[in-house]
């Protein structure tokens, strides 16, 4: 699927294929001699791609892209772009590398951070305090159907994921580090202990630094996940002392799970012993990121690319919160659009600040549309090859469908509008005179869009709906609508119908048109815009049409 493409990846100008190149010079310098990159440049560029990985072993080990995950809560709008961000960018760079470099995707679960803070909406809030402080993995689930609330909300998430159809590896932190997958890294931070803390002290408070240790030791006789100093090292035991929680002091050892590392030290370990060329990160982690490169490098070792992404705002541009429950939650979403609106609207612009509110649903299902429909356009014009940069293509990991919708979200929403309809049923009744042949079944897109648009058109169009009188020279121009509406053959088509709307407004006088088509908006629509007017005619009848706007002109609209 991905193969063929390599000529045009080292052209494409989308984000995604930026990170993509920046990320093979990133393998060739860190895997290959000079002269071994000498010969894979010639390759690639030949677009024997399969040929240097055949050549040079070191391009066989897996290219790692990761993103965290903290299992102290559910999965939310920012686990989905965690995950989606990095697919893009692994999905262009198998691309570029004709998917003869093995990639993979690892999601890791911060598991056993210990549980500090006891979720509002969660049952048994009294067990989960009697467990605070313990690694959440040891933390007795409130649902009572796992073995933990670390494992359910772990299950959680990879249900969530799968659903999304993501292609990925799950690690458990608190595997990792209890099968000793971290303990090479582990006992290279205790014997690099001073260099770590020079790297950390100076970012923390006078309070903090006096008691700061990369080593949060796991009392053995309470199970929790202490903020203890270290008080004494034995490299050579590859064990650390400290003052338990009721002042005994206790040695331990930091490998094999009886240690978790402070979570800047934690993000360099993994990066370390998993070896991760690619994470992104909200721009909020910008000086995490610095200072766990710097332990990387301390570690002896080469940081991942980072890819820095801007936050999103609310409605009023306050960054969103979850502890403030402020903008919009994934279930919320998933009621108004597609999974596919929601991954356009994280793949664009992802360097740009952006609202994260309802309205900008509407806006994003029809931008998706657009672009899926622009990249069959290009496929049907130009043959087999794709069109890359669409962000179709990136949404669709490469494999774009076939087929979009017919009819825009935002048309649908007017339609529903309209005809005030509150089931499927009744817009379809709509939509099988417009296109022949359509039903829920042979237009299944389409069918989701209704459900979707009315939804949102219950949820926030109808209570905002808000119609008013028209003015003398808007009242004269819908007469002269209604009087040329009822003048068309029956078999007008949406441009023809638009034609006649235009006319009416210019021989109105209406300077600038678009003045025209908000007031049909406002005393039709109770609203300020809508789609292309011909379309929402066509669909809706010329006959409904004009009884619509025999109504507005008797006031019937208004005094509802």
């Amino acid at each position: 699927m991905l193969q063929g493409l390599s000529h045009q990846a080292r052209e494409a100008k989308s984000w995604p294929f930026e990170q993509a190149r920046l990320l093979l010079d990133r393998v060739f310098r860190l895997r290959l001699t000079e002269e071994e990159r000498d010969l894979a440049a010639t390759l690639v560029g030949a677009g024997k791609i399969a040929e240097a990985v055949a050549a040079l072993p070191a391009l066989r080990e897996p290219v790692i892209f990761q993103c965290g995950y903290g299992a102290s809560g559910l999965p939310h709008m920012g686990t989905f772009g965690e995950a989606a961000r990095p697919t893009m960018v692994r999905t262009a760079f198998r691309a570029l590398t004709e998917d003869a470099i093995p990639t993979e995707l690892i999601v890791f679960s911060d598991d056993m951070d210990g549980l500090r803070k006891i979720p509002d909406n969660v049952p048994n809030r009294e067990m989960l305090e009697e467990d605070r402080d313990k690694p959440v993995t040891s933390v007795r689930d409130p649902y009572g159907e796992h073995e933990s609330f670390g494992a359910h909300n772990n299950a959680r998430m990879r249900a969530f994921l799968d659903g999304f159809g993501f292609d990925y590896t799950f690690m458990s932190s608190t595997e990792t580090y209890r099968s000793g997958r971290f303990d090479e890294v582990l006992l290279r931070i205790l014997e690099r202990f001073d260099a770590i803390q020079a790297i950390m002290l100076p970012t923390l408070g006078e309070e903090r630094r006096a008691t700061y240790s990369p080593f949060l030791p796991i009392s053995p006789k309470t199970g929790r996940v202490l903020q203890a100093p270290t008080l004494e090292r034995n490299i050579e035991k590859g064990t650390i002392v400290f003052a338990d929680e009721d002042g005994t002091l206790t040695e331990v050892p930091v490998t094999g799970g009886h240690v978790k590392l402070q979570w800047r030290p934690d993000w360099a370990a993994r990066w370390t012993a998993l070896k991760v060329d690619f994470e992104a990160s909200g721009k909020d982690l910008v000086d995490s990121v610095r200072i766990s490169n710097r332990i990387v490098k301390a570690l002896g070792a080469e940081p991942p690319e980072a890819f820095h992404f801007e936050l999103f705002m609310d409605e009023n541009n306050q960054k969103i919160s979850k502890s403030k429950g402020n903008g919009l939650t994934m279930e919320e979403w998933l009621r108004y659009g597609t999974p596919e609106s929601l991954a356009y609207y994280m793949y664009q612009s992802p360097k740009s600040a952006k609202r994260l509110y309802f309205d900008v649903i509407p806006k994003a299902a029809d931008e998706y549309l657009s672009h899926l429909d622009a990249f069959n356009r290009a496929k049907a014009e130009g043959g087999n090859a794709p069109a890359i940069d669409n962000p179709a293509w990136h949404v669709h990991r490469g494999a774009p469908p076939a087929k979009g919708s017919p009819v825009s979200f935002s048309l649908l929403l007017n339609l529903v509008a309209g005809a005030d309809a509150s089931t499927k049923d009744i817009l379809w009744g709509f939509l099988e005179r417009y296109i022949p042949g359509a039903t829920p079944q042979t237009e299944p897109l389409l069918d989701q869009l209704v459900g979707y648009a009315i939804n949102y058109y219950e949820d926030f169009v109808k209570p905002a709906k808000r119609f008013r009188e028209p003015d003398a020279r808007e009242r004269a121009a819908m007469e002269a609508l209604a009087t040329r509406l009822a003048a068309l053959p029956a078999d007008a088509d949406a441009e023809t119908i638009q034609n006649e709307v235009f006319e009416v407004g210019k021989q109105a006088g209406f300077e600038p048109l678009r003045a025209w088509f908000t007031a049909l908006y406002e005393v039709l629509l109770g609203q300020t815009q809508g789609p292309r007017f011909g379309s929402f005619v066509a669909i809706f009848g010329v006959q409904r049409t004009i009884d619509l706007i025999h109504r507005a002109l008797a006031g019937e609209l208004a005094a509802a």
